[in-house]
C-alpha cells in the first residue's frame, strides 16, 4: 500500500559484512509485500517480518534456508503485511511481536480487510505490542525499535546498528513514502517520523521497504521528492 507500482522480482541477498546478519526477501500476496526472512548467521535463528501471506511458502523458504524459525514480527496490520501472522504463528508456535498498540483497530479488521480484497487471513494476538525505544535480540543481533506513526498510528520500524539494516515496512520507499490516506494516517506525521525519526541514524543505513527495491537513508533524503533536505532547507 503505498504511491508507486510494488517490485514484483523476489530477490535474495547473501548475509551482510560486520555482526552476522542474513536477509532474504520474499514477496508475498498480489501485493508484492516484501515479506522478509532474517537471520543471525552464528546461530541460525531467524524472525520472518510482515508475514502478509502465502504461509506455506514462507515456511517452505525457512526450511530451505536451514534455519530455526524464533519469532515473527510485524511493523503494522495492513492486511499485506500481517494476513498470514496468525497462521505462521499457530503453524510454528513461534511468538508474534509488534506492531504497537494504536494498529489494534487494523488487526480487529483484519477479517473484513481480507474479505474485500479477496485474501485469506484473520485477526492475531501479538505476544508482546511494541512502544519504541526497546530493542528485541535475534541470536547475536540487535533490533532497536523506532515507533514511526503516519502510515498508520501503531507503525514501527526494526533498526539493526551495528549492520547499518532496518526494516521499514510502508513507512518509507525508493524515491517514496507510505500513504497516509487510510484511517488515523496523517502525512505530516509521516514525514516527521522519516526525517526525525530514521534519518538522524545514519546515511549509510539500508533499508528493506514494505514494496519494491531496497535504499538507503542517506540516497532518500538526498533525493526523495517527498523527504529530501533539500524540500525542507
Amino acid at each position: 500500500m503505498k504511491h508507486a507500482s510494488p517490485n514484483t522480482r523476489s530477490t535474495s541477498s547473501n548475509p551482510s559484512k560486520g555482526k552476522a546478519l542474513g536477509f532474504d526477501i520474499l514477496p508475498v500476496t498480489p501485493f508484492a509485500q516484501n515479506c522478509s526472512i532474517i537471520w543471525c548467521t552464528k546461530t541460525r535463528l531467524a524472525a520472518v517480518v510482515d508475514p502478509g501471506g502465502e504461509v506455506n511458502r514462507i515456511k517452505a523458504r525457512v526450511e530451505q534456508l536451514g534455519l530455526t524459525l524464533d519469532k515473527i514480527l510485524i511493523t503494522h496490520a495492513h492486511l499485506d503485511h500481517a494476513g498470514g501472522t496468525a497462521s505462521l504463528a499457530r503453524q510454528t508456535g513461534v511468538p508474534i511481536v509488534g506492531p504497537h498498540r494504536e494498529d489494534q483497530f487494523w488487526i480487529d479488521m483484519l477479517p473484513e480487510q481480507c474479505k474485500q480484497f479477496g485474501f485469506e487471513g484473520e485477526k492475531f494476538k501479538p505476544d508482546q505490542w511494541l512502544k519504541g525505544g526497546e530493542s528485541i535480540e535475534l541470536g547475536e543481533l540487535k533490533f532497536d525499535v523506532v515507533h514511526c506513526p503516519g502510515h498508520t498510528p501503531g507503525h514501527v520500524v526494526f533498526v539493526e546498528k551495528a549492520n547499518d539494516f532496518a526494516l521499514v515496512g510502508d513507512v518509507l520507499f525508493q524515491g517514496s513514502i507510505g500513504r497516509s490516506d487510510f484511517p488515523r494516517g496523517n502525512q505530516a506525521q509521516l514525514v516527521r517520523s522519516i526525517r526525525k525519526g530514521l534519518f538522524p541514524l545514519g546515511d549509510k543505513i539500508r533499508f528493506i521497504p514494505g514494496h519494491g527495491p531496497m535504499s538507503t537513508f542517506g540516497q532518500e533524503r538526498k533525493s526523495n521528492p517527498f523527504v529530501a533536505d533539500k524540500r525542507f532547507g
